[in-house]
């Protein structure tokens, strides 16, 4: 796997990602569907930063890594 998320779209993807999660498990007036869908998305941005690579960004042919 191509490196293809850089240091500042790593850092917003883990902010969004906890955030979503911390959102999907406190409730904060979501329903339950809604809560799932949010942690689900809070995973997925929290793993596409850790591994620093994102499944759309290689189909869509994007980069944020300046390498």
């Amino acid at each position: 796997m191509v490196k293809n998320v850089g240091s500042i779209d790593k850092i917003i993807r883990l902010v969004l990602g906890f955030g979503l999660g911390a959102w999907a498990i406190l409730g904060l007036g979501l329903g339950s569907s809604m809560s799932y869908i949010a942690l689900a998305v809070g995973v997925i941005l929290i793993a596409t930063a850790l591994m620093n690579f994102c499944p759309l960004f290689r189909i869509l042919g994007i980069s944020s890594n300046k390498q």
